[in-house]
């Protein structure tokens, strides 16, 4: 029986050991993983890295890392929008995914996962960018223009445009309007209806100032927009991709 003690305690022991230092060794992963993204992607602040999965270090012999989680905020991404909209970049406050499946080589210089899922951010003052530029004849003496975007409820975007008739401004309307995501990288919004600017106009006319889009391109890894949801303080973008490059 004592034999039998000695050997449960060191059993204890070594496990509690082993745990110590798998945990000391993913957070050293982790550290390095957020500083090759962050010199990789050429962001301003460290990322949020987490390597999920018990143990580590065994995942670290078989070569994939079963998921590892990153969160990058405010990450500038390639833009360019419509009618003259300036192109540049365009900030998003939040972009989180979820890698599954990492391969790496032996010096952790270069990571693939299989596949990847996650969401960004985007305000609603980033995206009028798209939609703001100089104000559109729409008719003789009849200019209009977007000046604003929030959230219209039941997923819906509410456009707030602003129009001018024979020099005098009117007040501004809103129309709500449905948001897709197309070809993987661009953002398209949509009147539902076209709003009353006190004049008859034709359709087609009012839509070249209701109806913009965004391109977002340059995500980490080559990830694409996947699907969008109008929310309180901007949209919300589902991402994915597969093969995605973290580093190397």
């Amino acid at each position: 029986m004592r034999a039998l003690r000695i050997i449960l305690v060191v059993t204890v022991i070594l496990g509690g050991l082993f745990v110590i230092a798998d945990r000391v060794a993913v957070g050293f992963a982790e550290n390095k993983a957020a500083d090759r993204i962050r010199s990789s992607e050429g962001l301003a602040g460290t990322p949020d890295v987490s390597i999920e999965g018990f143990p580590f270090l065994t995942q670290v012999v078989g070569g994939e890392l079963d998921d590892v989680k990153i969160g990058i905020k405010d990450y500038e991404a390639s833009a360019k929008g419509a009618k003259g909209a300036a192109g540049g970049t365009i900030r998003i406050d939040t972009l989180n995914a979820e890698m599954h499946g990492v391969r790496f080589d032996g010096d952790y210089s270069s990571a693939t996962a299989n596949s990847a899922s996650g969401s960004a951010t985007v305000s609603y003052a980033e995206l009028l960018k798209a939609a703001k530029s100089r104000p559109t004849e729409v008719a003789p003496a009849v200019t209009a223009q977007v000046v604003g975007l929030s959230d219209g409820g039941n997923g819906k975007i509410k456009v707030e445009i602003a129009a001018t008739v024979l020099g005098k401004k009117l007040r501004p309307v809103s129309v709500l309007s449905s948001a897709t995501v197309v070809g993987g990288n661009t953002v398209k919004v949509r009147a539902d209806g076209v709003p009353k600017l006190g004049v008859d106009l034709v359709e087609g006319r009012i839509r070249t100032v209701t109806d913009f889009e965004q391109r977002i391109d340059g995500l980490p890894g080559g990830i694409k927009l996947d699907r969008i949801e109008a929310a309180a303080n901007g949209v919300d973008i589902s991402v994915k991709g597969s093969d995605v490059k973290l580093v190397g």
